[in-house]
């Protein structure tokens, strides 16, 4: 019995040895491999690889928490800290992990821009532009982030509005790629700014907005939103610029405005109290109430309702019939159906743009989005 006793931790020891050496190996490859990544990985997963980086090599977080103001050593700061006492041979396996599906990722979608789409169109990064049948799609293509819009996919849109606009298709499609239509704005492109930059960054962020608004207020031709999946935000608020909005029944509409400090876009603010009644708008534009997509159907914001099982074949089939009739005739009636507000529109999306403008700048809105990160440190 002693015998076995004193053996026991001894093959023990050498098990646990072999397999941190074998941890260190393989940490030290990932650190290799992360560098040879073509695409960014974005903000909140760089915190993350950060914060396992230094709990693997230096251990618990050990230096004095930054300033408020100092956004990027903040974020840095707190996600390293949320590991707490992870142990270090727990954040180099957990390094290795999350790198290893970077890389998978990376792979996966290499092969897909292997073999593109009939009809796709060159030139775009974070959406798939593809005309075919007389449809222009216009696909948000960021599925790892849930279809968030940072500034290059913004200027992406604006672009694929404008030569969808001027194509020979009869009517564009906006959809969105994987489980999510889209969560709305990136907050990531909130972070990595110094303190003396947050004007130019609330100035140039108001410019991009209202350029990109103002190209679906003026869109020539019938522009149809497919709903796949949540949508938040931006993404909800432009669809009452659209001319028919078809959701599958796992869609939901959130515009989560108050909860982070900002305030109504999208021309929301004149069309939705237009569309579903002032009180039922106040709920969803000021208090965050998150739609069911019957509920933003029978609100008036949604044309129509289809079963997810059914949801593509359904409204590609419909969407189909639509792009078969007469182009001219049904640009030329949705200009007679616009004419009157196109001039409020604009109106109203300069003003909503210059208030978001000042949100951007208040205290509300910082801690708003460092509670948002802090949170996310902690998932």
């Amino acid at each position: 019995r002693r015998a076995q006793a004193v053996f026991t931790p001894t093959i023990h020891l050498h098990v646990t040895a072999a397999t941190m050496q074998v941890s260190q190996k393989d940490f030290e490859k990932a650190q290799e491999q992360l560098k040879l990544l073509k695409k960014d990985p974005g903000n909140e997963t760089k915190l993350k690889l950060y914060a396992l980086f230094k709990q693997a090599t230096e251990g618990p977080c050990n230096s004095p928490k930054p300033g408020m103001l100092d956004f990027v050593k903040k974020a840095k700061w707190d996600a390293w800290n949320s590991l707490g006492n992870l142990s270090q041979d727990n954040a180099r396996q957990k390094y290795t992990e999350l790198v290893s599906s970077l890389v998978s990722a990376e792979s996966d979608t290499q092969k897909k821009d292997a073999s593109p789409e009939e009809g796709q169109h060159d030139g775009y990064e974070t959406i798939i532009v593809t005309t075919k049948n007389n449809i222009t799609k216009i696909m948000f293509n960021r599925p790892d982030k849930k279809n968030a819009i940072n500034r290059k996919m913004y200027r992406e849109i604006i672009k694929a509005l404008e030569e969808a606009g001027k194509d020979d298709s009869t009517i564009a499609v906006i959809t969105g790629n994987g489980d999510y239509y889209s969560s709305g704005n990136d907050l990531n492109i909130f972070t990595n700014i110094q303190p003396g930059e947050v004007e130019k960054m609330s100035n140039d962020g108001a410019v991009l907005l209202k350029e990109f608004v103002g190209h679906f207020i003026d869109f020539p031709k019938p522009l149809i939103a497919v709903v796949n999946g949540p949508a938040v935000g931006i993404c909800v608020t432009v669809l009452g610029l659209c001319d028919v909005v078809y959701a599958s029944d796992r869609a939901t509409f959130h515009t989560p405005f108050s909860q982070l400090g900002q305030s109504p876009e999208g021309c929301s603010s004149y069309l939705f109290p237009k569309i579903m009644g002032l009180a039922k708008a106040n709920e969803m534009l000021l208090f965050n109430r998150k739609l069911t997509a019957a509920e933003a159907c029978a609100q008036g914001l949604v044309t129509e309702v289809f079963p997810d099982r059914t949801f593509q074949k359904e409204v590609w089939a419909r969407l189909e019939a639509y792009a078969s009739l007469p182009k001219n005739s049904l640009a030329v009636s949705k200009q007679l159906l616009q004419s009157v507000e196109k001039e409020k529109l604009h109106a109203v999306n300069s003003k909503e743009c210059e208030v978001l403008k000042e949100r951007w700048l208040s205290d509300e809105f910082v801690n708003a989005v460092l509670g948002f990160f802090q949170k996310k440190s902690k998932l």
